[in-house]
């Protein structure tokens, strides 16, 4: 087996996009040798852990509507070619997501890792839902049958807050500047949303190896 390790967050559309295409081409390739894991990076570590109104985030981040819009327009059109409905318009809040990353760390003891986080993109992109909100993380936990009541008490604590900022802290100090980043085999780094046929390549690549 090779481990492929992905470096992510879950309010970037890039790496929901990324990592659709990549579950493509693991589709095809059913016999595959990955194993998955997924690491914390946050777009916005100096967000307020409450969050903030999405359309304040946008005026800040890209000087108001337009500039949105055409950040957004190459997103929604790859998000579209890979059968995604990512529904902007509907989310009212950007989230702090240190407690979503936190959630996806409890979920890969429980070997729930790979679903939790393509819940988590779903729910914030498709659903418009804040998932900074305690309440909606344990409902999402909950909906992968983990236990909804003890995600929210174990958010309410300090609980794997500094391990998630140190992991992050050291994607970057290693040169991560940007999500996602997938690093195959704990050698190689593939940057970016690649299309399933370069997924392909590499699958079969390893495969011949072996």
């Amino acid at each position: 087996m090779v481990k492929l390790d992905i470096i992510s967050d879950p309010i970037c559309p890039w790496c929901y996009i990324g990592k659709t295409l990549l579950d493509q081409a693991l589709a095809q390739r059913p016999d595959h040798p990955f194993v998955i894991e997924w690491h914390p990076f946050q777009l916005n570590p100096d967000m307020p852990a409450e969050g903030m109104d999405r359309r304040d985030y946008l005026e800040h981040k890209f000087g108001g509507k337009e500039g949105a819009v055409a950040a957004y327009a190459p997103v929604l059109e790859r998000a579209e070619a890979a059968g995604l409905n990512i529904d902007f318009g509907a989310i009212k809040r950007t989230p702090n997501t240190l407690d979503a990353h936190r959630l996806i760390h409890w979920a890969g003891i429980e070997e729930l890792q790979d679903s939790m986080a393509m819940a988590l993109f779903a729910a914030y992109f498709d659903e418009g839902r804040d998932i900074g909100d305690h309440e909606v993380l344990a409902d999402i936990a909950d909906g992968l049958s983990m236990d909804g009541a003890m995600v929210q008490r174990l958010l309410g604590t300090t609980a794997d807050r500094e391990d998630i900022r140190t992991r992050d802290a050291q994607f970057r100090q290693m040169g991560v500047t940007g999500v996602p980043t997938f690093i195959v085999d704990g050698k190689h780094a593939v940057p970016g949303c690649q299309p399933a046929e370069t997924w392909l390549k590499v699958i079969d690549e390893i495969t011949k190896q072996d």
